[in-house]
């Protein structure tokens, strides 16, 4: 299939020489892209906001839900399903206490990201003690348990039929973003060494169906292991992003693990612009190609209002979105210097749908707060 796209650089009537700053007096820039952020891109300049409705009616819409709230009434160990297409499966999951069988998910990679809690993890590859805003990626087959030290909530992210990969770092080098050693990966330490033995079960998860394996001994009993495939670790911690001063950089430059129909981009604290003519909140854009879900783990999100911990929002294409009026207003006069804000970024080429779990805690007037009072 070919890439070459119809591109030719066109500049008509006023605009900015230079994408996002310096934007023409009283306008407001909207892009439209190709492919996210990687494709071909025009800016156009607007008089008036271009979220700036005053109804929204019909099917699509932007739509923002509880996320942690869909637990409230679930049973111990079960994962709520809050958004999925073919290729990706988007969960939120607590568990109080230590798992009381493994696990084994058939249908593609598994990404955890701990939004609460400690404990332990152990799995074919050993012992990995985890924490809050971790992330866990669990190759496809991988048997695996939890033991919690404190109540664990995780965002579940499959690639179904996929796998996870690292995002290219092109000229930044190999060791932008995050270093490679700060992957973590499972030791077959004292810890694993100590489990209990006896009678084991492992719950499969295949096609979408659940299968039970009873085994007279406990599976995870590797004596060693060696090879370039693990479950590895990262902490949002340990992600350095990149920053310019001069220009709003695009969200898929901070892209952490990438997928064959996906992305996951984690938002971690970071200086605002400080160039006077830069914008210092997210710019407008209709991204026709990709849904944008993100989800808030922690702090103050300086693009949205009324958006809290646990919270998730729900960006369907078809429709221009960006920051909250507020929000624009206050990136305006400049006044923060930092974010502060920690969350996890997904970005899907299929279109999601959206469970009648999410849709019990939805906030059904979401697309109403763009409109300025």
């Amino acid at each position: 299939m070919s890439r070459n796209w119809i591109e030719f650089p066109r500049v008509e009537g006023e605009t900015s020489k230079q994408a996002h700053a310096d934007l023409p007096n009283g306008s407001y820039e909207r892009e439209i892209g190709r492919d996210g952020f990687f494709g071909p891109a025009a800016h156009i300049y607007h008089k008036h906001p271009p979220t700036g409705w005053i109804k929204f009616e019909g099917p699509l819409r932007p739509r923002a839900f509880d996320a942690v709230g869909t637990l409230a009434n679930c049973e111990p160990y079960k994962f709520v399903p809050l958004l999925s297409n073919s290729s990706c499966r988007i969960e939120i999951w607590h568990t109080p206490h230590a798992m009381p069988m493994l696990a084994r998910n058939a249908d593609g990679d598994l990404l955890f990201f701990v939004h609460e809690g400690a404990g332990d993890l152990y799995c074919d590859f050993g012992h990995l003690p985890y924490r809050d805003g971790d992330y866990i990626l669990l190759p496809r087959g991988t048997m695996w348990r939890l033991e919690p030290s404190a109540p664990t909530t995780i965002l579940r992210i499959e690639a179904t039929n996929g796998s996870y990969k690292l995002p290219e770092r092109g000229i930044l080098g190999p060791h932008a973003i995050f270093d490679p050693a700060a992957l973590e990966t499972p030791k077959l330490d004292e810890a694993f060494k100590s489990q209990r033995e006896g009678e084991w079960q492992v719950s499969v998860k295949r096609r979408g169906q659940m299968s039970l394996i009873t085994y007279p001994f406990n599976p995870l009993d590797a004596i060693g292991w060696k090879g370039n495939l693990s479950v590895v670790k990262l902490n949002w911690r340990d992600i350095r992003p990149v920053m310019s001063h001069r220009y709003h950089i695009p969200p898929s430059v901070h892209s952490t693990f990438v997928a064959d129909r996906f992305v996951v981009c984690t938002f971690v604290p970071r200086p605002i612009e400080s160039d006077p003519g830069a914008l210092k909140v997210p710019f407008f854009h209709s991204n026709d190609d990709f849904d944008e879900v993100i989800f808030y783990h922690a702090g103050e999100f300086f693009s949205r209002d009324n958006i809290k911990p646990g919270m998730m929002t729900f960006h369907p294409n078809g429709f221009t979105h960006g920051p909250h009026p507020k929000a624009f207003a206050a990136g305006a006069k400049g006044t923060k210097t930092m974010t502060d804000e920690v969350a996890v970024m997904i970005d899907t080429r299929d279109p999601l749908d959206m469970s009648v779990e999410a849709e019990a805690t939805e906030v059904k007037t979401y697309a109403e707060s763009w409109i300025v009072k």
